[in-house]
């Protein structure tokens, strides 16, 4: 028979002298998948993310790094440009706010436009 030791921490142990939090490159994912998702107006598609852990943050919750690639459905015709500006600025922002992470870089990839004219709901030209 083995016994295994289990120890709880102290409360009066101060948090950062209690250890650290690891947050796996799928918890990271899903933060900006929900990030990107904040941004968007609904009736898309749900966005995809990836994301790869460089640094984990430290035990006072800062210091972590991760790259992030959104893919995301937009709207047609809109100002694409901004959609993917703003995407980019949220994840990086909830991100840092949720994980302690800093992204080193956040890629948004256009992966559908959405629009009546592609379902043949509305006729005409679009502009």
């Amino acid at each position: 028979m083995t016994v295994t030791e289990t120890r709880t921490a102290d409360p009066e142990t101060p948090a950062g002298d209690r250890g650290a939090t690891r947050i796996t490159e799928r918890v990271v994912a899903k933060l900006a998948a929900q990030a990107a998702r904040e941004v968007l107006r609904p009736g898309g598609a749900m966005p995809e993310a990836t994301a790869v852990v460089s640094r984990s943050p430290g035990t006072d919750g800062t210091g972590g790094l991760a790259a992030v690639r959104v893919a995301v459905e937009l709207g047609y015709p809109s100002d694409i440009g901004a959609q993917c500006g703003a995407v980019r600025r949220h994840v990086a922002d909830r991100i840092l706010e949720l994980a302690g992470m800093e992204a080193s870089y956040v890629t948004v990839a256009v992966e559908r436009l959405r629009s009546a004219h592609f379902h043949g709901d509305v006729t005409g030209r679009v502009r």
